[in-house]
């Protein structure tokens, strides 16, 4: 018989809520289904400096503009030494753990509790960073890069707007996605390492749609026949269930744009095993500091709509 635990002290035996302690139990674990971590895919974290508080400021490296000149036979070449303008960053979030084990739950427990322990906390902090990247950027977009009225030069791409969301189908959404990147080269952002981040129904018209032209995937496989979408129309799609939703509408913040759009930086400052004074347990509390910031509006684009 186990040792008796106080009420509401987490019981990790077999026959407790969480079964951590394996009796007559084959070892194995169902571990954690987690969300798929897409801010650090998404994002700049090229920074110089060193990260160890809140309040620390690192400094972004940007890709410096090569100037393009006129040449004559004969002439004398302007050497150029570009530059690459800097950034400085101010590192103002934090997040924490901190978790314990008793003593008797260890000796009972075949299993490595710290790391599996520990995996899970580092999982759900890449869930808190997606959700508050997806719920803040949206709102830096620039003006040509969203609305009904999209596109810096044409100005006649629908993308959505608060109350009148585009209603995506199998028919059109890759029209619509093609839509996104014509509002990209309308603003001159870079071909290479564009994304967007797509809601699961919507990836799901995607596999239902009429794609059957397998060069517009960027594979030799149609998606539909691999089973998975990599690109479409020079943009990697990344499917997250953490975009941010309107519960009037039921419409989705959908974000595309440039790798150079948005900085993040996150470093796990402490990382400590204790020994808790009023229990017999082993501990471990960790902080992270983190933040991050749009600092290319031009780079970045927000379609607002349904899924059908």
């Amino acid at each position: 018989m186990p040792v008796p635990r106080t009420p509401g002290y987490p019981d990790y035996t077999f026959d407790g809520t969480n079964k951590w302690i394996p009796i007559l139990f084959a070892g194995k674990t169902l571990e954690k289904f987690y969300a798929n971590t897409v801010v650090t895919n998404i994002s700049t974290t090229d920074y110089v400096g060193e990260v160890k508080n809140v309040g620390d400021k690192v400094i972004i490296r940007t890709v410096p503009n090569i100037t393009i000149k006129d040449y004559k036979k004969g002439m004398t070449l302007d050497l150029e030494y570009p530059e690459s303008p800097s950034i400085e960053f101010s590192i103002n979030r934090a997040k924490y753990y901190n978790f314990a084990m008793d003593d008797i739950d260890v000796k009972q427990t075949d299993m490595d509790w710290l790391d599996k322990f520990s995996d899970d906390a580092s999982q759900q902090l890449k869930i808190v960073y997606d959700t508050q990247v997806f719920a803040t950027i949206y709102g830096d977009v620039d003006s040509a890069n969203q609305g009904a009225s999209a596109g810096k030069t044409s100005g006649d791409i629908d993308l959505g707007t608060t109350g009148n969301p585009v209603s995506l189908t199998k028919t059109n959404v890759l029209e619509k996605i093609v839509d996104c990147n014509i509002v990209l080269d309308e603003q001159n952002i870079p071909e290479t390492d564009r994304w967007i981040v797509i809601p699961p129904k919507m990836a799901g018209l995607i596999k239902k749609s009429d794609l059957k032209d397998a060069s517009l995937t960027g594979d030799a496989r149609s998606p539909l026949r691999s089973g998975l979408i990599g690109s479409i129309d020079r943009f990697n799609i990344y499917v997250s269930n953490l975009l941010s939703k309107n519960a009037g509408d039921s419409a989705y913040h959908i974000l595309f744009g440039h790798k150079m759009a948005l900085v993040f930086v996150a470093q796990l400052t402490k990382n400590e095993m204790y020994r808790p004074q009023n229990t017999f347990a082993d501990a471990m509390k960790g902080l992270v500091v983190y933040d991050f910031d749009v600092i290319q509006p031009t780079a970045l684009g927000h379609l607002y709509a349904s899924v059908a």
